[in-house]
């Protein structure tokens, strides 16, 4: 098994808010994604420009690729960039990280993602695509999605309606494994009909936190969206936040706890690092519940972390960990 990932590249930008002030000023859902234009980027960047910002590679299925590398696991990437110096820094940061990058490059301004922290860890992304945003189907080579197993698809995506549908069509074709993140609750609701065609169409394995299993399924409770998402597809995840996480996978149902309770400090990749332990245990032919623990496990650590990294001393106690509960006995 191996796993190609296509996302939005991106650069993120994070900026910790003293309060809540910016985000009713730009009048924007806590916890939501939201696409910005130029002039509204350049208008952020002057009201965070006097915090103390940090600056990472960014992206769902990026950061999930990276830290599925991280584990010792391979993972490729297909997304597109400017050539600019964010472009740059992107690639250094992925190609020093080990993974296999399928990148299409362009002249102009790279992705970025502004993600605004609150003081109780939630991020919210205010997030000019720039090269991401013209990412086609038709540059996207066959001969690379035939060189893996397994399709990972973030859920972003689907403003581009001709790119995600094309390239799940033809991942399909070749008999690959497709899977989808659903990214943010604000992104499912306005585009709600079309993602359900697409999960039934193509897809075999959903990741949803309890928002966008919501907004996805329209259902009142999340013990009635998993059940819902679960006739879509093979397998359904759906992840609670401190509530842990639940699988459906045909009549069977199960709940894994979170790792340890922690007070989050940023839940920027909390989902992207749980995918990327997900996986870790599907190649490895664990169990579900495994699977889950794994998710749980990396959940934990980068929760703890402002932004989407981890220090070399912590993957080395992470996949420690990891190798446990893969050798436990179930």
């Amino acid at each position: 098994m191996n796993i190609l990932g296509i996302g939005n590249a991106l650069v993120d930008i994070l900026a910790k808010l003293p309060d809540e002030k910016l985000l009713k000023e730009l009048n924007v859902a806590k916890g939501s994604m939201n696409l910005i234009e130029e002039e509204m980027r350049k208008a952020l960047f002057e009201k965070i420009e006097t915090m103390d910002l940090k600056m990472t590679s960014g992206g769902s299925v990026s950061n999930t690729s990276l830290a599925l590398r991280q584990l010792g696991a391979p993972s490729g990437y297909i997304g597109k960039v400017g050539n600019d110096e964010y472009g740059k820094f992107y690639i250094n940061e992925l190609t020093e990280a080990g993974v296999d990058l399928h990148l299409i490059r362009e002249s102009g301004f790279s992705g970025t993602a502004i993600a605004m922290i609150t003081p109780d860890g939630e991020r919210t992304f205010c997030t000019y695509l720039g090269a991401a945003a013209g990412m086609r189907e038709t540059e996207i080579q066959k001969s690379v999605l035939e060189q893996y197993t397994h399709l990972y698809v973030e859920g972003y995506l689907v403003q581009n309606h001709d790119l995600i549908e094309g390239i799940m069509k033809t991942a399909k074709s070749l008999g690959l494994t497709i899977m989808l993140d659903l990214a943010s609750f604000n992104v499912v609701a306005s585009d709600r009909t079309f993602i359900c065609k697409l999960v039934e169409k193509y897809v075999d394995i959903v990741f949803a936190n309890e928002e966008e299993a919501l907004a996805f399924t329209g259902k009142a409770s999340p013990g009635e969206a998993i059940h819902e998402i679960a006739h879509y597809v093979k397998i359904a995840i759906q992840k609670e936040g401190d509530k842990g996480s639940w699988i459906k996978h045909n009549d069977e149902l199960i709940h894994v706890p979170v790792y340890k309770k922690v007070k989050p400090i940023d839940t920027t990749a909390a989902g992207d690092y749980y995918a990327a332990g997900f996986f870790y245990g599907m190649i490895h032919d664990a169990s579900l519940e495994k699977c889950a623990q794994l998710g749980s496990l990396l959940s934990y650590y980068i929760i703890q972390v402002v932004g989407t990294k981890l220090s070399p001393e912590t993957w080395e106690e992470i996949r420690k960990k990891a190798n446990k509960i893969l050798n436990a006995k179930s």
